[in-house]
């Protein structure tokens, strides 16, 4: 088995037969030995120069919605912080308690986006936004229907209650007859003035999944410590953006109360929607296509443009709130929408796409490029993004070893 952490997936019976699965890997290992650790271990939010950003922006004035497993509201970091929202797997009750996220992924979520990092918990990149947390989807085994319909849903409350912002750090390899409903609340969102980003999933192929792909949503994927696509993150020409993914602590599965190591493009769709809560508290008047516009502008890269690894490259919401760059343009026109319509690939079964049954993980953890063709190792290692980062990664960890209160992350299979 591959030492790389690799993803695991709920099995979800639905109405059409999908499988659904969540775009981020499990959080298991040994505990932090101190609260602090944990911030010294966010090396992403030093990377992208978070303590300057927040003299500029908090997202404050911004709802974020998290379409996942639910969000423990009760954490130290998110309280106060989590808004009242639906339960769509089980058709009642509050998609905020404890006893809905059982494993903690729409919780990790919520706190990348917006976590305050009290009582050293975890810290957000926009840490005075919002959430709005709406459960589209179970873990830990759990059976319920397909995520296209309770996602059609959650879309459609989270416009309608507030939201600017959407994540999605969940797929489904199918839609079925829910295709179009689901096209339509996206549209929905859309007109409504919010911006969706989701996922594109952990196999490390070429294939899109729902809903990333439906033309509308930003699709994300995942890059490493060293700034460079993540091996798990899946590609396509449906790709528009990518941001840190790989070595990300998140409250583990087993104990809420420790904190574990654990990468997918969950996180990094996380911390890019993040991104888009700074930018648009720091300019309240932009539209949605105005600050998708400025992300995609300042995005970072140092290959072709869109590559279908990283889209237009990594974000970089320092270069709007401290640099001033990127334009606006236009206000009602999507500078995305055109290049899906016409680029991106029907989503598809992948070759090594576990079955139901399937934990989710390979012996090998799922494809690398690295042991693929020449042409496409050396594009994704030119195309990485912020060389910065492998440098500010590596300070920290000395830092963290120097204390002597480095987790020793455990990657396992789950079903």
């Amino acid at each position: 088995m591959s030492p790389r952490a690799r993803t695991f997936r709920s099995r979800a019976v639905g109405l059409l037969g999908a499988v659904i699965t969540v775009a981020a890997t499990a959080f298991v290992g040994a505990p932090v030995a101190q609260a602090d650790d944990v911030r010294s271990r966010q090396w992403y939010l030093d990377a992208m120069k978070a303590d300057d950003m927040w003299k500029v922006s908090t997202g404050k004035g911004i709802t974020v919605a998290v379409l996942d497993t639910g969000v423990d509201s009760t954490v130290p970091e998110l309280r106060g912080k989590v808004l009242s929202g639906p339960d769509y797997v089980d058709g009642e009750g509050d998609a905020r308690t404890d006893a809905a996220d059982t494993d903690r992924h729409g919780t990790n979520m919520a706190a990348y986006i917006a976590g305050t990092g009290a009582n050293g918990g975890i810290k957000g990149l926009a840490p005075d936004a919002e959430i709005l947390p709406v459960r589209v989807g179970a873990r830990g085994g759990k059976d319920t229907f397909g995520l296209a319909k309770p996602l059609s849903k959650g879309l459609r409350y989270a416009v309608d209650h507030g939201s600017r912002v959407i994540n999605i750090s969940m797929k489904t390899t199918s839609a079925g007859r829910q295709e179009a409903e689901l096209q339509e609340a996206v549209d929905y969102a859309l007109r409504k003035g919010a911006l969706i980003f989701a996922g594109t999933g952990n196999e490390g192929e070429e294939f899109g999944v729902y809903p990333a792909v439906v033309p509308g949503v930003v699709a994300v994927g995942a890059v490493d410590t060293k700034g460079k696509v993540a091996d798990f993150s899946n590609y396509g020409d449906h790709v528009a953006l990518a941001a840190p993914g790989a070595d990300v602590p998140g409250r583990c599965n087993a104990d809420k109360n420790r904190f574990c190591n654990g990468e997918g493009t969950s996180g990094a769709t996380a911390l890019a929607s993040a991104s888009a809560a700074l930018i648009w508290s720091a300019h309240p008047d932009w539209t949605n296509n105005q600050v998708l516009r400025v992300m995609l502008e300042t995005a970072g890269h140092n290959g072709p443009v869109p590559s279908k690894y990283i889209g237009y490259g990594t974000v970089r919401p320092a270069q709007v709130l401290l640099e001033g760059k990127g334009d606006p343009g236009p206000a009602d026109v999507n500078p995305l929408l055109g290049a899906q319509k016409n680029n991106s690939p029907a989503p598809q079964t992948s070759p090594n796409s576990p079955s139901p049954e399937s934990t989710g993980a390979s012996d090998e953890g799922g494809r690398s490029k690295e042991s693929q063709a020449a042409p496409e190792t050396a594009a994704r290692s030119e195309e990485g993004g912020f060389p910065l980062w492998a440098v500010v990664a590596s300070a920290v960890a000395v830092v963290a070893l120097i204390g002597g209160a480095v987790a020793v992350s455990v990657r396992s299979r789950r079903a």
